[in-house]
């Protein structure tokens, strides 16, 4: 079982981020299949928060929305979007889990218009939800998207969701907690940190058979190299196995 496709390796990727004990807070998708994985792998009291307010439910199958029945399955509170987020404002999730149309190189994210004048969009997209929220309180945020130009640009055309804003210590000087930011961006090729002083993206890890130059042909902007690149562990057998029967059977998600 060494074969496995992007979405797979994305997965299992994040799944190995989320520590035993820590909270997250999971969308649909890939998301909630990584925190899903990493209850049933290496951190079996991860605690899952959904924004329609499931917190801490033991999910007995993918959901399809943050509103699905199944995230208060067994869960320690069926509640609302209020208590989720104000549990996020008190400084008590360690992680949040976010996506947008754009990224920028201060991990900035664009889920609200496409263009440069927000009354005449080229596209106008869902908005921001909650993501603002958990991008401004949460400790860590965590990014799966797929590796492309259009995604990666120099600059957001709308700031959605607050990454480091301008880079250095915007963020802080902005009011945003102290310690707080993005935390890791993987893709079908690379994962991409911010551990520098100008809170710059940069490689940290390739996937196995991609090179540097690739990641850097579709991204818009200059991506940093850390000093300490890697290559990504490939996933286990194991991790694999888990994945495709007890997560994600149906293929839901792995399928993409």
């Amino acid at each position: 079982m060494s074969d496995y496709n992007p979405m797979e390796l994305m997965i299992c990727v994040a799944a190995r981020f989320l520590e035993d004990g820590a909270s997250v807070v999971v969308g649909t998708g890939a998301p909630c299949a990584a925190a899903m994985l990493a209850q049933k792998t290496s951190a079996p009291k991860l605690l899952t928060l959904f924004e329609a307010g499931g917190i801490a439910p033991q999910l007995p199958t993918m959901p399809v929305s943050v509103g699905d029945s199944r995230t208060t399955w067994r869960a320690l509170m069926a509640s609302s979007m209020t208590e989720t987020m104000s549990l996020a404002a008190r400084g008590m999730v360690d992680y949040a889990f976010l996506g947008g149309a754009q990224i920028d190189m201060h991990g900035n994210l664009n889920s609200t218009m496409i263009g440069h004048d927000y009354h005449h969009p080229k596209v106008r997209l869902p908005g921001s939800g909650g993501a603002c929220d958990l991008a401004t309180n949460c400790w860590h945020t965590i990014v799966i998207t797929p590796h492309e130009k259009r995604r990666f640009v120099e600059n957001v055309d709308f700031v959605t969701s607050p990454g480091y804003l301008t880079g250095g210590k915007a963020r802080e000087e902005a009011g945003l907690p102290p310690g707080s930011g993005p935390h890791k961006i993987i893709t079908n090729l690379a994962i991409m940190g911010f551990d520098n002083p100008d809170r710059r993206m940069e490689i940290e890890s390739i996937h196995p058979g991609v090179t540097v130059d690739q990641v850097r042909e579709n991204t818009g902007f200059e991506l940093l190299v850390s000093k300490n690149l890697t290559t990504t562990e490939p996933p286990t057998s194991e991790c694999l196995k888990i994945l495709r029967e007890k997560v994600d059977p149906n293929c839901y998600i792995i399928g993409r």
